[in-house]
């Protein structure tokens, strides 16, 4: 701001002060006849009349300095107009120096901002979420993986309303306390169980320390005191370490009974039945069955531990789903006609695609069919009905279904005419071997690991698995799958499907 120009009675009492010596002298010389009153007079005259002067040329460069500067704060450095020519030499040197100190200031605001900015992208592009929780638990920041992980809201709120683990709060409190550093582990259950391996870190701001349960910082805390959370997800380094375990105990139990049959069978050949050559050919088929059975028991063990091992990663591929049906019954239908099943597939017109892994839901449709063609009875129909679902009408949670919009998905269901099952049977029919009838299920060929399979992979799809049965009429396994949103296309607009194989 330019200073206002000094009033003249300011003036004179600055002379006077500056001219207080000077008056005294002339005085005396005047008493002492030295000099005449008129002398006296006019040189007092002329030295406060001197003073003034160079008091109010101080006061015009001052103004001037202070007039440059108020231009060097209001734009850049180029937009500052020249100095006028009755500046004097002092006060150029000054603006010089005001120029030179702006332009240095700007520089480093500049890098300062550029480092800023750098930072925030990298704590952006950041692949673990990463969450910084201030006084009163409230959340100051959260990257895009945290906010992907617990939704937009967790800003400015407490975090206990996005990350409801007592372990991990408990350590949150204890931290903004002045507590040390902490590292646990917690699971979030949906949609689909993670596992993470939480940081809990301090991070101490440059701030005033007023008096505990003051200014609004909460007794028993640190005045400004943060901390940093920083969350590794280990789901997959926990599921392969219980992917061996399971495998190991599946296989050595569901295994058990094929090896026993095979030793057993080979130490007849090698004894007894050594020169029975209507004993080697029929002894020989059945361990040819069991072998057979060895083999897709360990595939599908293998299958379900890979599928696992990515349950927490969803997909984001797209998939046409009847052009997927079509080459399933296409594969399935000699095994249908050995029993006169007829395979029939009804689809609605302009079905979107899905969100999903092609070989995953391949193997989903197949595993379904399968079963429909192995357990309905000769000479019936197997259907597959293809239909759109509102996800929240299903019970299925997603992006699309926060805020009272339902996630739009493509059920597709597989109708058999079978014997059905027991409404006591359903809710294990996706446990890892569970069989109905095992008997029954052994002779066709089933491993009892099928339904499981299409459990996980469903669940990886962020969709469901619905099951209705009744007895002696026959069962519906139906899959809902979430659609592809139309900002990334669409499947192709089919026409009314009805087709039999």
């Amino acid at each position: 701001m330019t200073p206002k120009p000094m009033p003249p009675l300011r003036l004179i009492l600055a002379a006077a002060l500056v001219l207080a010596p000077l008056l005294p002298a002339l005085w005396g010389l005047w008493r002492q006849g030295t000099i005449g009153p008129l002398v006296a007079m006019l040189g007092g005259l002329a030295g406060i009349g001197g003073v003034a002067l160079m008091v109010q040329l101080y006061v015009r460069d001052l103004r001037t300095v202070a007039a440059h500067a108020a231009q060097l704060a209001a734009g850049p450095t180029e937009a500052v107009p020249p100095l006028p020519v009755t500046a004097s030499r002092p006060v150029r040197a000054a603006a010089a120096a005001a120029v030179r100190l702006h332009r240095v200031m700007n520089a480093r605001t500049e890098l300062a901002l550029a480092q800023l900015e750098a930072n925030e992208s990298i704590i952006e592009a950041l692949h673990d979420p990463l969450v910084l929780v201030g006084a009163e638990r409230q959340v100051a920041r959260a990257n895009q993986a945290a906010r992907a992980l617990f939704g937009d809201r967790i800003l400015d709120r407490d975090l206990a309303a996005s990350l409801r683990n007592p372990a991990v709060l408990e350590a949150v409190d204890a931290v903004l306390k002045g507590g040390a550093s902490r590292i646990l582990e917690f699971s979030l259950p949906v949609p689909v169980e993670r596992m993470f391996e939480v940081r809990v870190k301090p991070f101490q701001r440059r701030v005033p320390r007023p008096a505990p349960g003051e200014d609004g910082v909460p007794a028993g805390t640190v005045p400004g005191r943060m901390v940093i959370l920083t969350l590794h997800d280990i789901t997959a380094l926990r599921r392969s370490e219980q992917m061996r375990a399971d495998f190991i105990a599946n296989a050595s139990h569901e295994l058990r009974t094929p090896l026993s049959s095979l030793l057993g069978f080979i130490e007849t050949l090698r004894g007894p039945a050594r020169e029975d050559l209507e004993a080697h050919e029929r002894f020989l088929s059945i361990m040819q069955d069991q072998a057979s059975r060895m083999a897709r028991l360990v595939n599908d063990l293998l299958s379900l531990s890979r599928i696992e091992l990515d349950e927490h990663m969803p997909p984001a591929g797209k998939v046409d789903v009847l052009d997927r049906l079509d080459g399933v019954m296409a594969a399935l239908e000699l095994k249908a006609a050995s029993r006169r099943i007829r395979l029939t597939l009804e689809a609605p017109d302009g079905l979107p695609a899905v969100v999903g892994d092609e070989d995953q839901l391949t193997q989903v449709f197949q595993n379904l069919v399968s079963n429909a063609i192995k357990y309905t009875r000769e000479n019936t129909d197997v259907t597959v009905a293809v239909s759109l679902a509102d996800g929240v009408a299903v019970g299925v949670s997603g992006p699309a279904g926060r805020g009272g919009r339902g996630m739009q998905m493509v059920a597709v269901a597989v109708r058999d005419q079978g014997e059905g099952i027991a409404r006591t049977h359903l809710p294990r029919l996706t446990e890892r071997f569970y069989r109905v009838d095992a008997a029954r299920s052994r002779a066709m060929g089933g491993t009892g690991l099928g339904l499981a399979i299409v459990k996980h992979i469903v669940n990886r799809h962020r969709g469901r698995l619905t099951i209705e049965s009744a007895v002696g009429v026959g069962s519906t396994f139906t899959v809902y799958l979430p659609a592809a949103s139309e900002e990334s296309g669409e499947g192709r607009a089919a026409e009314p499907v009805r087709r039999q194989a």
